[in-house]
């Protein structure tokens, strides 16, 4: 489990590189259609957003309410686990479909000329 400042930096990195590439696509490709490209932009912009403020959830039970200090350290460890992988599942999720528009968006001799080219 990564901390938060570095979760919040991947979290802000991957969401950006996502939104370049999706611009970069709405701007150089004559045929893309600009307004799916525009809904998924501002729906991974709400997701970097949601993730972000998600993560600075803090666990609200205290060591006194559990029987010893590992039982409350467990439990601490347990719930922040389970947050960020929740966090994650989420924004990847979001992610995922932004590939989903930016890939339905290149013309498909494009996506045969970069099959070329990875291949070689």
């Amino acid at each position: 489990m990564p901390n938060k400042r570095e979760f919040k930096k991947y979290v802000e990195a991957l969401g950006a590189s996502v939104i370049e590439e999706l611009m970069i696509v709405y701007s150089n490709v004559d045929n893309a259609d600009r307004q799916a490209i525009s809904t998924s932009v501002g729906n991974l912009l709400e997701a970097i957003e949601q993730a972000r403020a998600n993560a600075n959830v803090t666990f609200d039970r205290g060591p006194r309410s559990f029987d010893s200090l590992k039982d409350y350290s467990k439990a601490k460890k347990d719930f922040y686990c389970a947050l960020f992988n929740k966090i994650s599942s989420e924004f990847e999720k979001e992610v995922e479909d932004g590939l989903k528009v930016l890939n339905a968006q290149i013309p498909a001799e494009d996506k045969e000329n970069l099959k070329k080219i990875a291949n070689e």
